[in-house]
C-alpha cells in the first residue's frame, strides 16, 4: 500500500501518458477506497497539470510574447472594467436605499449611526475574514511592485471590493479609486503569477488592472492610462503604453455597454474660458496647492494619532462617533461626495444645507460660503477619520471633493467683491484638478480626467495652469505624494529614474557574502598567518566568542608586519584590527547602503545585526546583480 502511494507520488511530477497508465495500474491494486480516492484525485491534478503544459507549449510555438501581452491587456482590461462597474453599483444602490428615509428639511440621525454601522461592519470583515491589511491600497500596489516582485495576495482581488462598500456605502467619508484600483491591479497580478511571466511583464499587467479600473469608475481611458505611467511610475515605452491603452479602452468600454451613463461622474455643460480670467486660475493654482499641503499634513497627522491607539473597539467607537458627528452637522461629508459636487455645478449649491441644522439659512450667500468652506476643510477629519478607524477607502474622491469645494468657494469670493465675473462651474472644476495634482502629485492625471469628465478640451489650458501651480506648490512644502511619502522614507519606493529603480530591487540579504574567515581578537599573528594563506579574501572580520564584530583586518594595512617572525608571538590581532568605516544592516534600504559606500569610499562593508556579525557586502557584487535586474527594465 504505502510503495503504491509513493510511486504515485513520483509519478506526480510528470504528465508523462505512460506513467499516468502506470497510476491507474496502481489504483487497481488498492483496496482501502481512501486511498482510491486520494490516487483519483491526484490523477485530476495531472490531468490539470498536463493541460497547463500544454497550454504554455502552445502559447510558445503559436503566440510570439508581445501578442500575448495584448491579449491578457484586453482579458484584464475587461475583467477590472467589470469589478469597477460592480463596485459603484453596489455603493450606489446601498446608499440609495438607506437614503429613502432621509429629508431635506428635518435632521437626522441616520447620518450620525450609519458610517459607524459602516466601519464596524468593515472593521469585523477585514478583521474575521480577509485577515489582513487591506487599507492604503495603492500604497500596497507601489510597495508590490518594489519589493514583491509585483505579485500582490489573491484575496486583494475580491476583499477591497467587499470592504469599502460597505464603508463608502454606509457614508463612510472616502473614495472608491484605490480600492478598485487595487482590486484590477490585483486581478492583472495574479493572471501573471498564475502564467508565470517575468517582473516586467508582471508589473505591466498589474498597471493594465489598474488603469482598466480606473478607466472603468470614470470611464477616462486616456486619464487611466496616464495614472499608470504617473502614479504606479510604470515606464513611458511602447513596450508599456499600448497594452495600457488597450486595457484602459476595455474598461471603459466594458462600463459603457454595462451601465452606459448611469452611476458614473461626469458633466458635460461648460462655460468658454476667458482669456482675461488667466490671473484667476493662477490664483486657483496657489489656492489648491496650499490646500493640497493641508489635506497631506491633515492626513498624516490624523492617522498618526490613529496609529498609537492599540484596541481596534477603541478606534471603531472614537471614529463612528467623530465621523457621525461631523456627517450629522455637515451632511455633504456623507459617501464620496460626488452628488454633491454635482450640485455645485449645476447651480444647487444651497441644497446642501439639506438635513442640517443650518438648513434654514442656506439663502444667506455668506453664510452659504462659510458652510462650504468648513466642508472643504471638515471633509479631511472626516476622510482620515474613516480610515484611520479601520473604513476601507481611498484619497481620490475626496481630493476631488475638496478641490472642487475650494474652486467654488474662490470663484464666489472673487464675484462677491466684485473683482471680475469668473465661471462658478469652470473654477469647480479646475480646482478638483489642482487639489488632486497637489495631493497625488500627479498633474497629468487630474489634467486628463477633468478634461475627460466634461467631454472636451474647452478648459485644456486652465487645467494647465492651475494643475501645474498647485503641484510646485506643494513639492515646495511636501516632496512626495500621500501615497509615496512612507515608502520613500524606507526605501521602498520605485521610480522613473532607473537606477534607483533597479537599487530598490536589490535585497542587501540576497548580496551578502559569508565565505570571509573571521578571526579571534585574542588570537596572535603567528596563528593569523594560516588563515590569510588558507583565504581567497584580503579582509578578515575580528569577531569574539559572543560573535560581535570587534573590528576588521586589512590584508594591505599588515603586510609589512606579516613576514616579521620576531612579532608572531608578542602581537596579537586586537592590535592590529581596525574599525571598520561603517555597518550595514541587514533590512537596510540599498540605496541607503550605496550612500554609506560613498561617504566612506570602501568597497566592503560588513553587515551587522544588533552588533553581530553576518558577513559582508561589497560593492562589485552588488554591481554585478544590478547589471542581472537592469536588463529587465531595458526596453524590448
Amino acid at each position: 500500500m504505502h510503495r503504491a502511494l509513493t510511486l504515485l507520488l513520483l509519478l506526480v511530477a510528470g504528465n508523462d501518458t505512460f506513467q499516468q497508465a502506470q497510476a491507474r495500474t496502481i489504483a487497481l491494486f488498492v483496496s482501502n477506497l481512501h486511498c482510491k480516492f486520494l490516487i483519483l484525485l491526484l490523477l485530476h491534478l495531472m490531468r490539470r497539470k498536463a493541460l497547463l503544459y500544454d497550454f504554455f507549449r502552445w502559447k510558445d510555438k503559436n503566440l510570439r510574447h508581445r501578442r500575448f501581452v495584448i491579449l491578457l491587456s484586453i482579458i484584464i482590461g475587461l475583467l477590472a472594467g467589470l469589478a469597477a462597474v460592480i463596485l459603484k453599483n453596489l455603493v450606489h444602490f446601498t446608499h440609495e436605499i438607506l437614503m429613502k428615509r432621509v429629508h431635506a428639511e428635518s435632521l437626522n440621525l441616520l447620518y450620525f449611526a450609519l458610517p459607524f454601522v459602516g466601519i464596524t461592519l468593515t472593521v469585523v470583515f477585514v478583521r474575521f475574514v480577509v485577515k489582513d491589511n487591506i487599507s492604503h491600497g495603492i500604497s500596497r500596489i507601489l510597495y508590490a511592485i518594489s519589493r514583491r516582485n509585483g505579485i500582490l495576495k489573491g484575496h486583494n482581488v475580491w476583499s477591497s471590493l467587499a470592504a469599502s462598500t460597505l464603508t463608502v456605502g454606509f457614508g463612510g467619508s472616502v473614495g472608491l479609486e484605490a480600492p478598485i484600483v487595487l482590486t484590477g491591479s490585483a486581478i492583472g497580478s495574479r493572471i501573471a503569477k498564475f502564467l508565470r511571466l517575468n517582473y516586467k511583464t508582471t508589473v505591466l499587467m498589474l498597471g493594465c488592472g489598474a488603469a482598466g479600473a480606473i478607466a472603468g469608475i470614470f470611464k477616462a481611458p486616456i486619464a487611466a492610462l496616464v495614472f499608470g505611467l504617473e502614479v504606479l511610475m510604470l515606464d513611458l515605452t511602447m513596450w508599456s503604453i499600448i497594452p495600457l491603452m488597450i486595457s484602459s479602452v476595455t474598461g471603459a468600454a466594458i462600463s459603457y455597454f454595462l451601465s452606459g451613463k448611469g452611476v458614473v461622474f461626469s458633466f458635460s455643460s461648460v462655460d468658454p474660458f476667458v482669456m482675461k480670467n488667466i490671473p484667476y486660475f493662477i490664483l486657483l493654482g496657489l489656492v489648491t496647492g496650499l490646500v493640497s499641503v493641508y489635506v497631506t499634513w491633515g492626513v498624516k497627522a490624523i492617522e498618526n494619532g490613529y496609529s498609537r491607539i492599540q484596541a481596534s473597539w477603541k478606534k471603531v467607537l472614537l471614529g463612528g462617533f467623530i465621523l457621525g458627528l461631523l456627517i450629522f452637522l455637515f451632511p455633504p461629508l456623507y459617501g464620496e461626495g460626488y452628488i454633491e459636487l454635482k450640485a455645485l455645478m449645476t447651480g444647487n449649491a444651497p441644497e446642501l444645507t439639506n438635513g442640517s441644522l443650518f438648513y434654514h439659512l442656506r439663502e444667506n450667500i455668506w453664510f452659504l460660503l462659510i458652510f462650504l468652506f468648513l466642508v472643504m476643510t471638515l471633509k479631511v477629519i472626516a476622510m482620515s477619520v474613516t480610515t484611520g478607524s479601520g473604513g476601507i477607502g481611498g484619497v481620490f474622491a475626496p481630493s476631488l471633493f475638496i478641490g472642487g469645494f475650494a474652486g467654488y468657494v474662490t470663484s464666489n469670493v472673487l464675484n462677491q467683491f466684485g473683482f471680475i465675473d469668473v465661471s462658478e462651474k469652470n473654477f469647480t472644476l479646475v480646482g478638483m484638478a489642482g487639489v488632486m495634482a497637489g495631493v497625488m502629485h500627479a498633474p497629468l492625471t487630474a489634467i486628463f480626467l477633468i478634461a475627460e469628465l466634461t467631454g472636451g478640451y474647452t478648459l485644456f489650458m486652465p487645467l494647465i495652469m492651475t494643475a501645474t501651480i498647485s503641484y510646485l506648490t506643494t513639492i515646495f512644502f511636501i516632496p512626495h505624494s500621500i501615497y509615496t511619502e512612507r515608502l520613500a522614507k524606507r526605501g521602498d519606493l520605485i521610480t522613473h529614474h532607473k537606477d534607483k529603480a533597479v537599487l530598490t530591487l536589490l535585497n542587501v540579504k540576497s548580496v551578502i557574502e559569508k565565505d570571509l574567515i573571521p578571526v579571534d581578537p585574542d588570537a596572535t599573528l603567528g596563528e593569523l598567518i594560516p588563515v590569510i594563506s588558507g583565504s581567497k579574501r584580503n579582509i578578515f572580520p575580528v569577531v569574539d566568542e559572543g560573535n560581535n564584530l570587534s573590528g576588521i583586518i586589512l590584508l594591505d594595512n599588515i603586510r609589512e608586519v606579516i613576514f616579521n617572525q620576531e612579532m608572531y608571538n608578542n602581537t596579537y590581532v586586537s592590535d592590529l584590527m581596525t574599525s571598520p568605516p561603517a555597518t550595514v544592516d541587514p533590512d537596510e534600504a540599498m540605496s541607503d547602503v550605496m550612500h554609506k559606500f560613498e561617504e566612506t569610499g570602501a568597497w566592503n562593508l560588513p553587515v551587522t545585526k544588533d552588533g553581530k556579525y553576518i558577513g559582508f557586502i561589497s560593492k562589485a557584487r552588488i554591481f554585478n546583480t544590478y547589471r542581472k535586474l537592469l536588463v529587465q527594465f531595458s526596453d524590448e
